[in-house]
This record gives C-alpha cells, sequence and structure tokens, in this order.
C-alpha cells in the first residue's frame, strides 16, 4: 500500500494519493488501508516520508567554514532536486486545513505518521548541523541557537526554491548564508565574552 501512495504521489502530487486509488492500485480492500492508515492524511503522510533522502553527513575534514558549506550545498542539492521534501514542507504548513489533524500534546500524537513525517524533516535539517556543532571545532562559536541556525543556513535556500526564480544560484546562496552565519555569532560571542570580562570582580 505505501509503495502504490508513493508512486502515486511521485506521478500525480499529493492529490493523487485518495484512499480510493491506493485500494485500487494495491488491489486491497479499504478496511486493509485504514487497519495501518487511520486517515488518508496519515497515508500520504508516510507516503512522503518513504520518498524523503537521507539526511547528508558532515565531513570530517576541513574548517569550520567548509564543513558548514558542504553540508548547506548538500541541502541545497536535495532542496533543487528533491521536490518531495518542498512538497511536505509545503503540505504540512498547511495543517490547519487538513482533516483532524493530530495536536503536539496529545498523547497519541507520537504514534501518526504526520507527526512522524513533521520529525523526519526537523531531524533531516538538524543532524548533520549538531555533528558540526557538538564539536570542539565549533567552540569559536559559542552557544549556538540551533534553531535559528537552521533558519540562517538553510531558510535563503527554501525561499530560493520557491521563488521558482530562474537563475537562483544555490551555490552563490550557500556561501553566503554561511559567511553571514558566521559573522553574526562570532560577534555575538566576542561581545558576550567581552561583557564576562567586564563582570568580573578586579584583582587588587
Amino acid at each position: 500500500m505505501l509503495e502504490a501512495a508513493a508512486a502515486l504521489l511521485t506521478a500525480g502530487g499529493p492529490s493523487a494519493v485518495t484512499v480510493d486509488a491506493v485500494t485500487r492500485a494495491a488491489n486491497v480492500a479499504r478496511a486493509t488501508l485504514y487497519r495501518h492508515f487511520p486517515s488518508g492524511n496519515d497515508l500520504l503522510a508516510a507516503a512522503f516520508n518513504s520518498l524523503l533522502p537521507a539526511s547528508p553527513t558532515p565531513p570530517d575534514e576541513g574548517s569550520l567554514r567548509d564543513r558548514l558549506v558542504a553540508v548547506v550545498l548538500a541541502q541545497a542539492e536535495s532542496i533543487a532536486g528533491a521536490p518531495a521534501m518542498m512538497t511536505a514542507m509545503s503540505w504540512l504548513a498547511l495543517g490547519r486545513d487538513l482533516d483532524e489533524m493530530p495536536e503536539p500534546q496529545r498523547a497519541d500524537a507520537g504514534d501518526s505518521a504526520i507527526s512522524s513525517l513533521r520529525e523526519r524533516i526537523a531531524q533531516q535539517y538538524a543532524a548533520p548541523f549538531d555533528v558540526i556543532f557538538d564539536s570542539p571545532q565549533a567552540a569559536e562559536l559559542g552557544e549556538v541557537d540551533r534553531s535559528r541556525a537552521i533558519a540562517m543556513l538553510i531558510g535563503p535556500l527554501v525561499l530560493g526554491r520557491l521563488s521558482t526564480l530562474p537563475d537562483f544560484d544555490y551555490r552563490e546562496c550557500a556561501h553566503a548564508a554561511v559567511d553571514g552565519f558566521l559573522h553574526v555569532q562570532r560577534t555575538q560571542n566576542a561581545a558576550a565574552s567581552a561583557d564576562r570580562v567586564s563582570r568580573m570582580p578586579s584583582v587588587g
């Protein structure tokens, strides 16, 4: 059933993944489908999840900037060449228009395919950056707000993809995003360090 749903999603987009279409393609009864997927939205979320590419692995060697650029470029390639990721994000952003969308605080939310898809996308973006920010090499940056970092590093690429600009240069954008992030983070860390020094009691 999941393979049938993924094939329909790839060929016709989210609107093609209906319960009737999947049951016909998979040659199963509706009751069988609902035993595995509580709703059509859960089925579609599971289909999206099956199509998402693996998270990129950051390189072990290179400067902090080089490693960040490598990850951002890998994410850019995924964003530019894997429409399932962007389509899934757009679909999730329309959550209030979905039937029976589980709320984050619900006890069973962690078991839903929709919640799993959200977590998978978040992990997709966060995991490679966590490896870099947790390394000794990133000590110069001080404390990094991970959510803000991902927004600064990946946000411009997502906007470029959604804008459908024909001449959008993902490589140039990736380099600019990394340089801007490093400048902001280093400046803030230097200011925080200077503030800590100024608060230290004088000796003698």
